[in-house]
């Protein structure tokens, strides 16, 4: 019997890892699950032992990119307080890492979003949820008569848009940066747009 789940589990990695880069040469909305099933050197059929759909393969990546994200806050170098540049520095260049580790499926998630209603619904509460994590890293900045430019929510989902445009706009050729040079103005761009300080 173990034999047999470990076989499944392996089979059901080999695919993720096959749509990770069917995904990134082709996109996902061309991406068909044939494709996938003869980059993971599996027969067609075994596809549907693990899934129901092309949909539903993306859903288990997204699952595995939270729980990538969860591993990430254990991290002993985590440091909550958004009114020290450095606690800043350290989530944007953990979020930047993170998105170009992942690029081939968070542009998948993208794809899906804008033609499925319900995928667009799941990416939402995704993105929902990434923001309620780190809430409690700009709580106590009334305390050090600081105010957002925005709610909570808002201000922090300005900081994932301007972490995911620039991330965009690199990736297209429009802007020339090292990752390095990105971090750090990102860091700069959103330590002053929540704080209203330079660092």
């Amino acid at each position: 019997m173990g034999s047999r789940r470990e076989k499944s589990a392996e089979t059901e990695q080999a695919l993720k890892d096959a749509a990770r880069q069917v995904f990134a040469e082709h996109g996902y909305l061309n991406a068909k699950i044939t494709d996938i099933t003869a980059a993971a050197g599996r027969a067609a059929g075994s596809f549907y032992n693990h899934f129901a759909s092309k949909e539903e393969l993306l859903q288990a990546l997204l699952a595995d990119l939270a729980a990538a994200g969860d591993e990430r806050t254990a991290d002993p170098e985590h440091n909550g307080d958004f009114t020290d540049p450095a606690a800043v520095r350290y989530h944007v260049r953990a979020y930047w890492s993170f998105a170009r580790e992942h690029a081939p499926v968070l542009r998948a998630i993208e794809q899906a979003a804008q033609v499925s209603p319900e995928f667009a619904r799941v990416v939402a509460s995704f993105g929902t949820a990434q923001r309620a994590d780190i809430a409690d890293h700009v709580a106590d900045f009334p305390e050090h008569g600081l105010a957002l430019p925005g709610t909570v929510d808002a201000s922090l989902a300005m900081m994932f848009a301007a972490a995911d445009g620039l991330l965009r706009m690199i990736a297209d050729g429009a802007v020339t940066m090292t990752d390095d040079e990105a971090i750090e103005s990102l860091t700069r761009f959103v330590y002053r747009g929540l704080t209203g300080r330079d660092c």
